[in-house]
């Protein structure tokens, strides 16, 4: 059977990931820290659905799933020592590491987190990878669509130069596929990272819009709007999301021979090295979206218009050619679809 190793399975992708490939009959191995950046509650409650023994956690050591194949270790990726054993003792045949500290907002705040997490972390993986999975036939990574920055050529494309990051995060992230290509370059690791774009969806992270605009509505509170409402998201229902993750994750990244120096194409290399969108590629403007989510509520959002926030862009629209082209793979799921599946759990996860 083949072992799969996901960071950040208490996450919200992660938890949707290690769920999609346990159903399918794989070998899962989990890893988070279980950090308190939001409710460690909701962190805690998404092992327990994915039949873990919270009771039974302790530091670096494994749980087994009662009801998946899945075993879970509370371990942070910037414990080197701890994460390497893990590695050795695993040997998975596949790696995809979700493991980061979110937010673009949060890194005006505490950026030594990111860097801390996102960069130190991330090169503790590789490393791991590199010393000690020699064979692995697979590295994925989540990067993000903050990376395109003050991009404005829309859609947003993979070939496009992404030098100009508004965010420590996207700074990280970017840095994240640097790294991962130096390493697929001298170590000859197949790997490919996936740029994610506002993903929402049941079991979501409570800093994310979607969330934070249901709990306060529902409350009768004020939502702040930024941008005055002028905002345009890609949102990404989590379910095409881990999707996408399974069509790439089973098709390793392999070296473009068409790839040339003097002309480089920034998603592809002679190593085995890939960068790819995952999106739903349908904007939706925000207050659109806040007419959809007030629809599933019944009932009206107070609206608090503000200006833009540092860090925050304007804009988000993946071209998901590549996905298509080289996948046969393209989310659809819309936001009345996915707003309801969202709006269902919350009222049934907070009873109300």
């Amino acid at each position: 059977m083949q072992k799969i190793l996901v960071t950040g399975t208490a996450g919200f992708i992660g938890f949707h990931l290690v769920n999609y490939l346990c159903n399918k009959g794989y070998d899962v191995w989990g890893i988070d820290d279980i950090n308190d950046y939001y409710d460690v509650k909701l962190k805690y409650d998404r092992l327990t659905e994915a039949g873990i023994d919270i009771e039974k956690i302790e530091y670096g050591k494994p749980v087994e799933s009662k009801k998946l194949n899945y075993t879970f270790v509370k371990l942070s990726i910037e414990d080197k020592e701890n994460l390497f054993n893990i590695f050795d003792a695993v040997k998975p045949d596949y790696v995809v590491n979700l493991a980061a500290q979110a937010g673009v907002r949060y890194s005006l705040e505490n950026p030594y987190a990111y860097i801390e997490n996102n960069i130190a972390g991330f090169l503790n993986v590789l490393e791991g990878i590199r010393h000690y999975v020699p064979a692995l036939k697979h590295f994925v990574f989540a990067s993000s669509s903050s990376v395109y920055g003050l991009n404005r050529k829309y859609p947003l494309s993979v070939k496009d130069n992404v030098d100009h990051p508004v965010s420590l995060y996207a700074a990280t992230k970017k840095s994240n596929e640097l790294i991962a290509h130096t390493y697929s370059y001298l170590y000859g690791i197949p790997t490919t990272g996936l740029r994610f774009f506002t993903v929402y969806g049941p079991w979501g992270r409570p800093d994310m819009a979607l969330f934070l605009f249901t709990k306060k509505i529902l409350a009768g509170e004020p939502i702040d709007v930024y941008n005055n409402g002028n905002m345009v998201r890609d949102f990404t229902y989590i379910d095409d999301i881990v999707r996408g993750v399974e069509k790439v994750l089973f098709n390793p990244a392999k070296p473009n021979k068409n790839w040339t120096g003097e002309v480089p194409d920034s998603s592809t290399s002679i190593a085995p090295y890939k960068i790819l969108n995952i999106g739903n590629s349908q904007p939706v403007r925000l207050l659109d979206f806040i007419e959809v989510l007030e629809k599933k509520l019944g009932k009206k959002a107070i609206k608090n218009f503000m200006p833009m926030q540092p860090g925050d862009v304007e804009k988000t629209h993946a071209d998901v050619t590549e996905l298509i082209n080289e996948y046969g793979y393209k989310p659809s799921t819309g936001v009345e679809e996915g707003i309801r599946k969202f709006v269902e759990w919350y009222k049934k996860y907070y009873n109300c």
